[in-house]
């Protein structure tokens, strides 16, 4: 579905990812580890067209779209939710969510979106005419999330949706990314939550300093020694 192919990404002089591969198969879910500075939200806002490149290809669905605008991608199917949730605060719940199918393809399935989301994320429903802005972080990485599904992806970028929240809270983002796995989206998830990240990967890359460090199945990398020592404290 997705291939990375030896990609660099500079900031001016400064080169931040250095060949950068990675691959993503239709129906899975793949984590993106890496600590703070490792070049984790530089690939994701690759993929998604806001840095360009300075070398490799990205394909998506076949097609290379390494030129390709971001909202362009979007309509491939291709969604990104950015770090810091950055729903519009001063718009309704309901008004969020219907933000996330402007696109010509998404609106024609709002009213079926809207129910999925709806499903996925019941406190939602609740909270249909409060203004985003007065959520708590938790409902507004729901409605950050729910807002993405609104664009009808085929694969769902996530980059760090467990940052600041509750204990409680995280465990019912990854049980929501699951669930979201489980309606037929393909997820990339950017997470500094290694343990749970990796518990419910199919596949896992560590980046290490701007280049793939490790990679593997999620579960052989969550025994990995290296990974216990950096990430575990083991």
């Amino acid at each position: 579905m997705l291939d990375i192919n030896k990609i660099d990404v500079c900031y001016g002089e400064i080169q931040v990812l250095r060949q950068v591969s990675l691959k993503i198969q239709e129906g899975q879910v793949v984590s993106l580890l890496g600590s703070n500075g490792s070049g984790k939200t530089t690939t994701v806002n690759s993929i998604s067209g806001v840095l360009p490149l300075t070398q490799g290809t990205i394909e998506f669905m076949g097609e290379d779209i390494t030129k390709v605008e971001p909202h362009v991608r979007v309509g491939k199917g291709l969604v990104q939710i950015p770090e810091g949730r950055c729903v519009f605060p001063s718009l309704t719940v309901k008004e969020n969510l219907e933000m996330g199918s402007y696109l010509k393809g998404a609106k024609a399935f709002r009213r079926e979106s809207l129910d999925l989301v709806m499903t996925l994320f019941p406190i939602l429903r609740e909270r249909t005419g409060q203004r985003a802005g007065t959520l708590s972080g938790g409902e507004q990485q729901m409605l950050a999330i729910a807002r993405g599904l609104m664009s009808k992806p085929k694969l769902l970028i996530l980059d760090e949706p467990s940052l600041g929240l509750a204990p409680i809270l995280v465990e019912d983002i990854f049980k929501s990314v699951l669930r979201i796995k489980s309606e037929g989206v393909t997820i990339l998830l950017v997470e500094q939550n290694v343990p749970q990240a990796l518990g419910i990967s199919d596949y896992a890359y560590v980046l290490e300093e701007g280049s793939v460090g490790l990679s593997g199945p999620g579960k052989d990398l969550l025994n990995n020694a290296h990974i216990k020592k950096l990430y575990l404290g083991l």
